[in-house]
């Protein structure tokens, strides 16, 4: 998006948060292109910052920070595999790597591991991932309705031009690349 500036924006937040705080208040989602701007345009309650930059390690904002902290816990795990935001984020990715990639799981795989990592995967990156998206398409054509809540996630429509089961598949791949150490952490 090449919008600078303007209001705040409030993304997706668990319910009910702020009403477990001081003052309490019932925070409204955004809707459209709100709900993707970059973190620095985020509405922050003082008493109540967005959980999942925080459990991220964005600095808090009661002192000024040279350089952020960086850790990998579980939650940082947690986050990028349920947050909404994620998830759609790995749908989006499944989408693309779904059109672009060609036909065919190992080229698939070698796409969205590129685009998300920026290096190609090794061949035993490219058979552990192909099982899986292969494994999980299976899955999904099993039990069609986990694949619809999967990619339900979310405020942005789904792109129908895609199988479901492939579509979800993707997703959940998708979703793994982006928990990958190398897509998380900067070495």
């Amino acid at each position: 998006m090449d919008k600078v500036g303007g209001p705040s924006v409030k993304p997706y937040h668990p319910d009910g948060l702020w009403q477990m705080t001081m003052g309490g208040g019932q925070y409204q989602v955004g809707k459209g292109d709100d709900l993707y701007r970059r973190s620095l345009y985020t509405y922050w309650k003082r008493t109540v910052p967005p959980p999942s930059m925080m459990t991220l390690d964005a600095a808090d904002r009661s002192y000024c920070v040279v350089r952020r902290q960086s850790t990998s816990t579980p939650l940082q795990a947690l986050v990028l595999l349920n947050d909404p935001q994620m998830v759609e984020a790995s749908r989006h990715v499944a989408g693309r790597t779904l059109r672009e990639a060609g036909v065919g799981t190992e080229r698939q795989v070698r796409f969205a591991f590129a685009l998300v990592t920026g290096r190609r995967p090794s061949k035993d990156e490219v058979a552990v991932m192909g099982r899986l998206m292969d494994e999980q398409e299976a899955q999904f054509q099993k039990d069609l309705p986990a694949a619809e809540r999967l990619l339900k996630v979310g405020d942005k429509p789904v792109p129908g031009e895609h199988p479901p089961a492939r579509l979800a598949a993707a997703t959940v791949l998708a979703q793994l690349l982006l928990n990958h150490d190398e897509a998380v952490m900067r070495r």
